[in-house]
């Protein structure tokens, strides 16, 4: 079988490839393998879970919180909460071990199962490779070990996280929104109650969209991969701007008042700016990824940024980040992380701090995210193809070569299997946008014909 685990943790259809099962038979392995790796030593362990609002979450929670206390570990719930307060929480309260329910952007039916260690950083490759293999030897018959009478786990809610979470937002931020009107896009998803909140405690008149999450509607037509309804509703509302998040809020995607988008690399060079100007951009360097637009790294050498570049997916951007003590990393996609004050991408972090920035120069979104030009890039998801050998197929390096010799040096290509879904990504920037959605229709039929 291939890796359980993907870029973003465990992720699959709920009940169908992620059951209860697994959910528990994880949850007691990341028990057992931390534990063998010295994580509870001296100590009775405690570990952190929350969940997006997916109807799934109620059961794959229960799963997982059996599972830890079985065990051994003592949980704390935190019920419906962000993948970034989770995270935090997990390091404020030195727990051992958080775990997040959530299938971040995905449509409603899946989910996943995202491991933190202490101090709210995702897990090594190799402790989830660990992981894995000891939860397969057990779901093949060997037995655990498992403690009885007061050596089993306690479970408790932590109802205090929402307001810990959201005092820690509100301490971040360098000024007052007051006089800015913004629109929130929820997503329908984790982030509908602390993030109405944060922004309105900061001064900010707020509407809100897709805030009613039921358990089914997650992710559906809104949030941070359907930005029609946040353009309207900002235009219609007369508003600044407008923040949209995910399902789990670890994104930030943003509109101007012209109901324009502001993407990833847009908000990362605003934010890279301030950053420098309060001394917080540490080696004046901020990290992206390779799925960056060329624009982005053209626009940070013209004000003298230095941008180091990873392999796609924000544990990468992480991981360059803490080898070098970065302050300022992301994805296109909206993942941002400021290490100062988050482990990972913090959507509403982000969006706080975005709004900052309008607030204190008194200046538009639409004039700040003007610092970069953004390139003709078309991006097409192939799925239904075998994405483990996009780095091997001859008849795909070939098309790819033909493709770089059309475009030159005015534009790229690049393709990447998804970490988190059963697809291939192609993307193609070039100077003109008709040239680059040629080339990358070509190129996807080339990945359907050679990988199909």
């Amino acid at each position: 079988m291939g890796r359980l685990f993907g870029t973003d943790g465990v992720r699959g259809v709920a009940n169908a490839d992620l059951t209860a099962e697994m959910a528990l038979g994880l949850s007691v392995a990341a028990a057992h393998v931390l534990a063998e790796a010295g994580t509870f030593e001296g100590h009775r362990p405690r570990a952190v879970v929350g969940r997006d609002p997916r109807a799934s979450g109620e059961f794959l929670e229960a799963a997982v919180v059996a599972g830890l206390a079985s065990a051994g570990v003592d949980v704390l719930c935190v019920g419906v909460l962000p993948t970034p307060a989770v995270a935090h929480l997990t390091g404020a309260l030195g727990a051992d071990l958080g775990v997040m329910l959530s299938a971040s952007h995905n449509a409603m039916p899946d989910n996943g199962i995202k491991f933190f260690a202490r101090g709210g950083h995702k897990l090594a490759d190799d402790l989830e490779d660990r992981i894995e293999a000891v939860y397969e030897s057990h779901r093949h018959g060997e037995p655990w070990e498992r403690p009885t009478g007061a050596g089993v786990g306690r479970v408790r809610s932590y109802d205090e996280g929402f307001e810990q979470y959201v005092t820690h937002l509100l301490g971040v931020l360098p000024n007052r929104l007051d006089g800015l009107k913004i629109v929130l896009d929820e997503a329908h998803g984790a982030a509908a109650g602390v993030s109405p909140a944060a922004f309105a405690r900061a001064g900010a008149e707020v509407v809100t969209i897709g805030a009613e999450p039921d358990g089914l509607n997650i992710n559906d037509g809104c949030g941070s991969t359907h930005l029609d309804k946040l353009k309207a509703a900002v235009i219609e509302h007369g508003a600044d701007l407008g923040i949209a998040h995910d399902g789990d809020a670890d994104r930030c995607l943003a509109v101007d008042h012209c109901g324009d988008e502001a993407d990833g690399d847009q908000i990362l060079a605003v934010l890279a700016l301030a950053m420098r100007e309060r001394a917080e951009l540490r080696s004046d360097t901020v990290v992206a990824t390779v799925m960056s637009n060329l624009g982005f790294k053209l626009a940070m050498e013209r004000e003298g940024i230095r941008l180091v570049q990873t392999a796609v997916g924000d544990r990468y951007v992480l991981e360059e980040m803490k080898k070098h003590g970065f302050a300022l990393g992301g994805e296109q996609s909206g993942h941002v992380i400021i290490l100062d004050h988050a482990t990972t991408g913090d959507g509403t972090l982000t969006g706080l701090l975005l709004a900052a920035r309008v607030a204190q120069t008194g200046r538009t979104l639409r004039d700040l995210a003007s610092v970069m030009e953004r390139l003709p890039q078309v991006l097409i998801n192939v799925p239904d193809v075998d994405k483990s050998r996009v780095r091997t197929s001859a008849d795909l390096a070939t098309a790819v070569t033909e493709a770089e010799r059309e475009l030159g040096t005015t534009g790229r290509v690049l393709l990447r299997s998804s970490g988190t879904e059963p697809l291939v990504r192609v993307m193609v920037e070039a100077a003109d946008i008709e040239q680059a959605r040629s080339v990358a229709g070509r190129l996807a039929d080339a990945v359907k014909s050679a990988l199909g």
